[in-house]
C-alpha cells in the first residue's frame, strides 16, 4: 500500500478522498489555486502545495504543475478525483510516467471510454445495446445538422469529452440547432479541451439509471448494483438515489450483468460507471434500455452506493492501485435499504438557477443526515472560477419511503447563507407527490418547475411562526398584548403589519390563526434581523428599514448577475432588438450563461468586450424603448 497521495482536486471530492486515505494511514497532500489558499481541502490535508493562479487552466488544470507538486512533496501516488483531468489519458500516462501510482483506469480505457463516439463503438462490438445517433468523424455544422434531422428532433447534442452536464444541449427544433451547437461546442473546450460532439436521439419518458462498477488488475470486475441518477437540471444531476425505483429482480440483474459485461469488454481496471437511458413510457424494461456512455472515474453520486453496499469505494480504489485484488467477490455484495444523495449547489433557482458567489457566514446544512460530503465550512467563502457544487447530504434508511421522510425533514432546517442556494429546491423534490410515488424522469423537474421553485415571499403559515421572534419585548399590562407598528395579538382580524422580507416591504395583514394576506409596497432594502425558512427556503425578514439601500438598476440597464467573463456580444449599439433576444453571453462556473432584452428596444451603450473579466453588479449594455 501507497504511504503517500497527492489528490489532484478541490472542494468536496478533494476532502472526500483525504478522509479514507487518512484513515488508511496515508500522508494526504493538497494541491491549491490562488483562489483556494485557505479552502478546507487544504486545511484538512497533511500538506499543501500552491500550483498556481485561480483559473483552472492555470492550476487544476496544469498537468506539468500536478505532477511537480507530487515530486516535491514526494507523493507516491495521484488520485484525481472526478472532474479536472480525472478522465484525461495524457495525464495518466504521464502520472505513471513520472514513477507515481496512478489512481484509476488504465489510460487505454480513458481514452477509448472517454470519447463518446469510440465507447458506443466498442460497446456494439461486444453486444450491449446502444442509443441511436451519429457518431462520425466530420464534425462540419452542416453535416451536423443534417444528421440530427435524420434522426429526428428532438435531439441531444452532446460533446464527445463531455460530463456532468457540461456540454450538452438538448434540441427541440432545426432552427435551434445551430445556436445550440456553438453553446455546447464553447463549453466542451473550456471545460475539456475538445470540441468535437455527436447527436443521439432525445428519449422521451427517460430515466438515467447507473451500474457501479469495479474491477482489479487479476481480472476480477464485479457490479455494486444501480443507482436512479433522474432527477436532473439541464442535465446536471441534482437527487440521486441507489436503488432504483421500480427496479425488479430481472431487470436488475440483466442491467447489472450488461454492465459487467461491458467492463470486461476493454478489462477495466478501478472504479467506474456504466450509464445507460430507459425509455419507461411502457414501465422499466430490460429491452427499453440502451447504453448511454462511461465514466472511467469516481462518480459524484457513488456515496448512495456506499450507503446500501457497506462499501468505502474509495479505499476500494487506492487497494486496487496498489495491486490489491477487489476486497469483497460478487455474491458477498448485496443491497441493504435506500439511500437517497442531495446536491447543494450555490446558486439561485429563483433567479433562472445563475451560480452565487460570495463568503457563507451561516453554514448549517441541517441535523440528522448519515453523512454531509462537503467542500465548505462556515466562513469559507465560493469563488467563481470552479463548480458551484458546495456539498451532498446523503439519508440512508430501511426503505425508500423512511429515506425520503427522513432527508426532507431533515433539509428543511438547513441554513446556507447569504450565498444562494438550491436547498428550497430540493425539499419540495422530496415533498412531491410525484417524486414520493416514484414518478420521476429526467423531464421531472423542469415539467414541475413551478411547483418546485421557491416563491419570492414565504408561505403565509410560516411567517405567521416568525413574526413572534420579532416582536419587541414590552408588554400592555391591561390587554397582554405587545406593540408592533399597530399590531396585536389580540386584536381583530385583518390588523396589519409591515415587514420586509429579503429587503422588500410588505404589509401583512394577520388574525389569530396567523397571516392571511400580503401585498408588496415598496423596494427599500432593510437591515435584518431574521433568518426565516420556510421548506428549506430561508428569507431575511425584518420589522424595520434604514438608510442602507440596495443599487437600483435602471430599467435597460442589463448588469452582469455574477462574476465572469464575456464571450460573446450578440449586438451592436443602434441595433433594435426585440423581448428576449440574446445580448451578451457570460461565462462563470465553468457555464455560458444568456444576458435576454427584458423588452423591446434599441442599444444605447456596450460597456464592455469579448473576452473582457466584469464583477458582479458591472454594467455591461444598455437599451431604451423605442420611441
Amino acid at each position: 500500500m501507497m504511504r503517500s497521495l497527492l489528490i489532484a482536486n478541490r472542494g468536496e471530492i478533494a476532502c472526500r478522498i483525504i478522509r479514507t486515505a487518512r484513515a488508511m494511514g496515508m500522508r494526504t497532500i493538497a494541491i491549491y489555486s490562488d483562489a483556494d489558499a485557505g479552502a478546507l481541502h487544504v486545511r484538512v490535508a497533511n500538506e499543501a502545495v500552491h500550483i498556481g493562479p485561480s483559473p483552472a487552466s492555470e492550476s487544476y488544470l496544469a498537468a506539468d504543475r500536478i505532477i511537480a507538486a507530487a515530486q516535491q512533496a514526494g507523493a507516491e501516488a495521484i488520485h484525481p478525483g472526478y472532474g479536472f483531468l480525472a478522465e484525461n489519458a495524457a495525464f495518466a500516462e504521464r502520472v505513471a510516467g513520472a514513477g507515481l501510482i496512478w489512481v484509476g483506469p488504465h489510460p487505454d480505457s480513458i481514452l477509448h471510454m472517454g470519447a463518446k463516439d469510440k465507447a458506443k463503438q466498442l460497446m456494439q462490438q461486444a453486444g450491449v445495446p446502444v442509443v441511436p445517433g451519429y457518431l462520425g468523424e466530420d464534425q462540419s455544422p452542416a453535416r451536423l445538422q443534417a444528421e440530427a434531422s435524420a434522426i429526428g428532433y428532438p435531439v441531444l447534442i452532446k460533446a464527445v469529452a463531455g460530463g456532468g452536464g457540461k456540454g450538452m444541449r438538448q434540441v427541440e427544433t432545426s432552427a435551434a440547432f445551430a445556436d445550440a451547437l456553438i453553446a455546447c461546442r464553447h463549453e466542451a473546450m473550456s471545460s475539456f479541451g475538445d470540441d468535437r460532439v455527436i447527436i443521439e436521439k432525445h428519449i422521451a419518458c427517460a430515466r438515467h439509471i447507473e451500474v457501479q462498477v469495479f474491477g482489479d488488475h487479476h481480472g476480477n470486475v464485479v457490479h455494486l448494483f444501480e443507482r436512479d441518477c433522474s432527477l436532473q437540471r439541464r442535465h446536471q444531476k441534482v437527487i440521486e438515489e441507489a436503488p432504483a425505483p421500480g427496479m425488479d429482480e430481472a431487470t436488475r440483474a440483466w442491467l447489472c450483468a450488461t454492465a459487467v459485461q461491458a467492463a470486461k469488454a476493454i478489462g477495466y481496471v478501478g472504479a467506474g460507471t456504466i450509464e445507460f437511458i430507459a425509455d419507461t413510457s411502457a414501465g422499466l424494461r430490460a429491452d427499453r434500455i440502451w447504453f448511454m456512455e462511461m465514466n472511467t472515474r469516481l462518480q459524484v453520486e457513488h456515496p448512495v452506493t456506499e450507503a446500501i453496499t457497506g462499501v468505502d469505494l474509495v479505499a476500494w480504489q487506492l487497494r486496487v492501485a496498489a495491486g490489491e485484488e477487489l476486497p469483497l467477490r460478487q455474491d458477498q455484495l448485496s443491497i441493504n435499504g435506500w439511500a437517497i444523495e442531495g446536491r447543494i449547489y450555490a446558486e439561485d433557482p429563483r433567479n433562472d438557477f445563475l451560480p452565487s458567489t460570495g463568503k457563507m457566514e451561516i453554514f448549517h446544512p441541517g441535523y440528522g443526515f448519515m453523512r454531509f460530503d462537503a467542500g465548505y465550512e462556515a466562513g469559507d467563502t465560493i469563488p467563481p472560477y470552479y463548480d458551484p457544487l458546495i456539498g451532498k447530504v446523503i439519508a440512508h434508511q430501511r426503505d425508500r419511503e423512511a429515506a425520503i421522510e427522513n432527508f426532507a425533514s431533515q433539509l428543511e432546517d438547513a441554513l446556507i447563507v447569504p450565498v444562494k442556494t438550491n436547498i428550497g429546491l430540493l425539499v419540495r423534490i422530496l415533498r412531491h407527490e410525484a417524486f414520493i410515488h416514484g414518478m420521476i424522469d429526467t423531464g421531472f423537474i423542469a415539467r414541475h418547475l413551478d411547483d418546485l421553485v421557491p416563491g419570492a415571499f414565504p408561505h403565509p403559515d410560516a411567517l405567521s411562526r416568525g413574526v413572534e421572534r420579532l416582536l419587541p419585548p414590552d408588554m400592555d399590562e391591561d390587554n397582554g398584548t405587545r406593540g408592533l407598528m399597530g399590531f396585536r395579538l389580540n386584536a381583530p382580524p385583518q390588523e396589519e403589519v409591515v415587514l420586509w422580507v429579503d429587503g422588500v416591504a410588505k404589509s401583512v395583514r394577520l388574525d389569530r390563526a396567523g397571516l392571511v394576506d400580503y401585498h408588496a409596497l415598496t423596494t427599500d432594502i432593510s437591515t435584518t434581523d431574521l433568518w426565516l425558512i420556510d421548506q428549506g427556503q430561508p428569507y431575511r425578514v425584518s420589522t424595520r428599514a434604514n438608510s442602507e439601500t440596495a443599487m437600483i438598476v435602471e430599467n435597460g440597464n442589463i448588469v452582469a448577475p455574477m462574476p465572469g467573463r464575456i464571450i460573446t456580444i450578440h449586438v451592436a449599439v443602434n441595433e433594435p432588438v426585440i423581448q428576449g433576444q440574446k445580448l451578451i453571453t457570460l461565462e462563470a462556473m465553468k457555464m455560458a450563461h444568456s444576458l435576454v432584452a427584458p423588452f423591446d428596444g434599441i442599444v444605447t451603450a456596450c460597456n464592455v468586450v469579448t473576452g473582457m473579466q466584469v464583477d458582479a453588479g458591472a454594467s455591461l449594455i444598455s437599451i431604451s424603448v423605442l420611441p
